[in-house]
């Protein structure tokens, strides 16, 4: 009982976090002038930092453990350091709703498998069905946006936004999995999370160089350059390491489509963009899949517990 409870308790952690990280698309919307991505490798940059900052007395404590693997620590840092300049350059060029729709319904089928090849896991059915159910979704949501331009730069152009939505996703799953794999070995996932963050700030913080004009030009600017940093990316990942001590990687990927979910709504009652029917449609299979991971209601499947522990 003390551990389903534990496994809720992950799950609710990284739903937090999806609501946290659906919000960014909303805030930055108020930022003028600001590249994007000048705006991801501020928060992620800054976002590492007070991670590291916030988890200074476990990285002394678990210093050992980290070094034990540098490769890992050098590999999650630099896939969290890629994430967002492919999340944000997928979508500038193949445009918002297909550079989403590839890089976050890529990541869960990156994280199931890593897991069948690396940790010789096979996903359930209960992630199976979970997994038709997010996806559909995520692709309904996308079409159900109303018609916007297409970025200049012909097909070409959106085939390399695809290929990197395609390496966001995968950069996504891999960095989940390699705090996955450290909180395993004994590692505290505030530890792992900072470890791999600090690394990636070392890469992005210089890049403000080229990219960060304007940021902080208005108070505005500011304001959401802050805000990016410490909401969605401190307390967002806080709450996702915390989950990940609890969930598999295959299942917290799934679990976090809810964010495109937050993103929506938001878009709807703050930004006043409008979505049609399908859009709607999706959002409500999306909450079908959210509940399918949980075994809530009528989605517990027979035979089975309602979670299964990472």
């Amino acid at each position: 009982m003390a551990q389903s409870r534990e496994v809720m308790m992950g799950i609710l952690t990284i739903v937090v976090a999806s609501v946290l990280w659906g919000t960014t698309g909303t805030v930055a919307s108020f930022a003028e002038n600001v590249s994007a991505l000048a705006t991801g490798a501020f928060a992620m940059g800054v976002g590492g930092i007070l991670l590291a900052l916030s988890a200074g007395k476990a990285l002394r404590k678990d210093r050992a453990k980290l070094w034990a693997s540098p490769g890992a620590l050098a590999l999650g840092g630099l896939s969290v350091a890629a994430y967002p300049l492919a999340f944000y350059s997928a979508m500038q060029l193949a445009g918002v709703a297909i550079g989403t729709v590839i890089s976050i319904a890529s990541a869960p089928l990156f994280a199931v498998i890593m897991e069948c090849l690396i940790g010789r896991k096979k996903p359930s059915a209960q992630w199976c069905l979970s997994f038709v159910f997010g996806m559909v979704g995520v692709l309904l949501l996308a079409l159900g946006k109303q018609q916007e331009v297409m970025p200049s730069g012909g097909e070409l152009a959106r085939y390399a936004g695809m290929a990197l939505g395609l390496l966001a996703g995968l950069t996504y799953a891999t960095y989940s999995w390699v705090a996955r794999g450290m909180i395993a070995r004994g590692v505290h996932s505030s530890s792992a999370m900072a470890g791999m963050f600090g690394v990636a700030a070392l890469v992005l913080l210089p890049s403000l160089a080229f990219t960060g004009s304007n940021l902080f030009a208005t108070a505005t600017n500011t304001g959401v350059a802050l805000y990016m940093a410490v909401v969605p990316m401190f307390l967002g990942y806080l709450c996702f390491s915390y989950g990940l001590r609890h969930v598999d990687v295959s299942q917290a990927t799934l679990l976090t489509l809810l964010e495109p979910v937050v993103a929506m709504l938001l878009a709807v009652v703050v930004v006043g963009e409008r979505f049609l029917l399908p859009g709607w449609f999706g959002m409500g299979l999306i909450i079908v899949s959210m509940l399918v991971q949980t075994g809530r209601g009528p989605f517990r499947l027979p035979g089975r517990r309602a979670v299964q522990p990472g």
